[in-house]
């Protein structure tokens, strides 16, 4: 076929393919594994420009997302594959399980003993036992009662009753297909009797009585489980997710692609035929809402459930109006939550603080932290909503990534968990007009205590507060409040380090955003402070390691010094230099992957704005007349007003008892600040862009798509 002859949408996808159906002609462009139809009169690619010129699209292609759309694949893989193996190991002791009580079953039998209702009476002494052997008939005394199933579903419930309490349930996949492939009748009724015929329970009768005692010991075994693992695309639009995700996720054996527009089912529906899926992907024109409240109810059972192992929620805009329903239609016993926000004007901005508390249930953050404050924003209103269901949280993975905010969240059910919320809930008091110091003020307190054997036990309290007064203690200038927002650890560094050891095996023109992949989940991985990596609750034992859920991030949010040096019109310390001195002093720093130049720290603000007064006294000098008066800078440097110069504290002056003007104490103030950057530095030897530019001009989330 020449590049310019026209295809039907049944032939094999391609690269720039022209395709032409019922009378319309598009154009294929090609994503990781997935191809999608774009009409031919547009633009392969939409264009922002500055004037809002854009072309008409019926297809919503944003290919700014396709970082986000590669993240996606490996983190849904790097967790599905840990779940399914889980899956594989439940149904082989469920296996296990029937085929032993099977067993001690017929050898019951062969040694003469009666069913379970015929023994409970034989058990019976005195008139009671009489009473029953003259009023119970030979129904009770002589036979075992038979029950013929009307049904398929009859069948198998009597079916699951036997194997009681660990039920197996369709992971035995008995299915009309597999009747008719064995043989069996046509009709419904013939079916039912068929199964009843060929189900495990008869197999194992026959190998019994066909083969006597000596067959006791025989292997007696239930079909290999069907281990299902689903994904619902819940906002699909052309349905690019769902494609890649049963392309390139191979142990995913069913995905729905909803979404509201019968014009984008339509095009689903279309891509999903040119890319041969239609055995795997099911496209669903309705309200995402409605579609995933229906599960309501849907109890986890056997391995198997109508819920969803991963939904994925990517609007456009808030992800919030679905987190409700979210969290009910996706399986409750360690299922996955992939979360996109792009409204990150509302939840990493101080221009709508009532239109982050609607949607997030906190108000945003002013300053460099505003990125990180809205991540926790987002995983604040995940936790809430997820614990009113007494659902518990667990972060894997939280980035800021351009115009959006990207987290990937385990959910589980356990009340007991839910009640460390509180204690990992943080309102946050921020100098965001004056020297940018922030304090947190948790909303409860998890502590542990011992009990009455002398063992340990999360008790869980009120917080002491205020954590703050209405004025920062570093340059008194006035405090904003901001939250409530997550205070816990927004990474799982065992998740983070699984999806990194898995991209030297992927393919470099499939993910084409592998270098910037690994670049960001490194910074994400060296936000974590060392004591928080093993995420290990202290109450557990060695039996029962488990993510501990009371875990508090001691380092929050960034600073930036070139902030600093803003504030009292220095020149901008050495950040090596910077950071050397806080581990010169025994603090630890990190990065933070949302801000170039940041550094996250466990210090204090007083030895941060100490670190700066010694910056200005060993390298850089404060100008005569540099800082004017009433300002966040006069009252860090304490200027005496005629000299001009830095005021020390005299040794027997109330100040040097108590706090100077600056809220520093003389302590503090003798502490020896060593300006160290062999000792800040870090060797990278693999040389990772951790710091993305954009790719081209107007980067950013674009237009929606306009509907023909």
């Amino acid at each position: 076929m020449s590049a310019n002859q026209a295809a039907d949408i049944t032939a094999l996808p391609a690269v720039d393919q022209h395709v032409v159906h019922d009378e319309k002609e598009y154009t294929t462009i090609k994503e990781g594994l997935a191809y999608i139809l774009v009409p031919a009169s547009g633009p392969k690619v939409p264009q922002t420009t500055p004037r809002g010129d854009n072309s008409a699209q019926s297809v919503f292609y944003n290919p700014i997302q396709q970082f986000n759309r590669d993240l996606s694949v490996l983190a849904i893989k790097a967790y599905g594959e840990e779940v399914v193996e889980a899956k594989k190991r439940a149904a082989e002791r469920r296996r296990a399980k029937f085929k032993a009580k099977r067993i001690k079953k017929r050898k019951r039998e062969e040694n003469g003993e009666d069913d379970d209702a015929s023994r409970k009476v034989g058990k019976l002494e005195g008139p009671e036992s009489a009473t029953l052997e003259a009023n119970a008939g030979p129904d009770i005394m002589d036979a075992k009662p038979q029950i013929a199933p009307d049904s398929i579903a009859e069948q198998t419930v009597r079916f699951d009753e036997v194997r009681d309490p660990e039920p197996v349930g369709h992971d035995l996949d008995i299915t009309t297909d597999h009747i008719a492939n064995n043989g069996g009748p046509s009709t419904h009724t013939e079916q039912a009797e068929q199964a009843e015929v060929t189900s495990p329970e008869s197999k194992m009768d026959d190998v019994a009585n066909n083969e006597g005692s000596s067959t006791i010991t025989e292997q007696i075994e239930m079909p290999p489980p069907k281990i299902r693992f689903s994904i619902l695309d819940a906002l699909s639009a052309t349905g690019l997710r769902a494609l890649r995700y049963a392309q390139e996720i191979p142990f995913a054996t069913s995905i729905t692609a909803n979404d509201l527009l019968k014009e984008a089912t339509k095009m689903i529906k279309l891509n999903v035929e040119h890319n041969k899926l239609e055995d795997r992907i099911t496209a669903v024109t309705g309200n995402a809402l409605k579609h995933m409240y229906d599960l309501v109810g849907e109890d986890v059972k056997d391995g198997n459930s109508k819920k969803y192992d991963v939904i994925d929620l990517d609007p456009y805009g808030t992800a919030a109006p679905f987190l409700d329903a979210a969290i009910q239609a996706v399986r409750d016993d360690g299922g996955l939550l992939c979360v996109t926000c792009t409204d990150a004007g509302v939840w990493a901005s101080n221009g709508y603080p009532e239109k982050a508390y609607s949607l997030y249930g906190g108000v945003a953050m002013k300053g460099p932290m505003s990125h990180e404050a809205g991540l926790r924003l987002i995983l604040h209103s995940i936790a809430t909503t997820a614990a009113r269901h007494g659902v518990a949280i667990e972060p894997l993975l939280s980035l800021s990534i351009d115009f959006y905010a990207r987290v990937f969240v385990r959910v589980y059910k356990s009340p007991a968990d839910v009640k460390f919320l509180a204690g990992k809930t943080m309102m946050v008091y921020n100098c965001d007009t004056g020297c940018g110091a922030w304090t947190t003020q948790m909303v409860a307190r998890n502590k542990v205590v011992e009990n009455k054997n002398g063992d340990p036990q999360w008790k869980h309290v009120f917080a002491q507060g205020p954590a703050a007064n209405e004025t920062c203690k570093i340059c008194g200038f006035k405090t904003h409040i901001a939250g409530p927002m997550y205070g816990g650890p927004i990474h799982s560094p065992k998740f983070i380090k699984k999806i990194l050891a898995g991209l030297p095996n992927v393919s470099k023109d499939t993910y084409y955003t592998t270098a910037r992949i690994e670049g960001m989940l490194t910074l994400a991985l060296e936000e974590v402070l060392p004591d928080l990596e093993a995420d290990i609750s202290p109450t557990a034992t060695s039996k029962t390691k488990k993510y501990d859920p009371a875990a508090i991030d001691p380092t929050p949010f960034l600073f930036i010094p070139s902030a600093l040096s803003k504030v009292i019109h220095c020149v901008t310390p050495i950040e090596n230099a910077f950071r050397g001195a806080l581990r010169h002093l025994g603090y630890r720093d990190t990065r933070s992957h949302t801000k170039p130049g940041s550094i996250k720290t466990d210090a204090p603000w007083e030895v941060i704005w100490e670190i700066m007064r010694e910056w200005t006294k060993q390298r850089s000098p404060i100008k005569d007349g540099s800082i004017r008066e009433h300002t966040a800078g006069r009252a860090i440097m304490g200027f005496d007003k005629k000299t001009q110069k830095f005021a020390e504290p005299e040794p027997n002056s109330k100040e040097a008892d108590g706090k100077t003007e600056s809220g520093a104490s003389s302590e503090e103030k003798k502490i020896k600040v060593v300006f160290d950057e062999k000792l800040g530095g870090e060797k990278d030897t693999k040389k990772l862009v951790r710091y993305q530019l954009n790719p081209r001009e107007n980067w950013g989330p674009m237009a929606r798509a306009r509907g023909k």
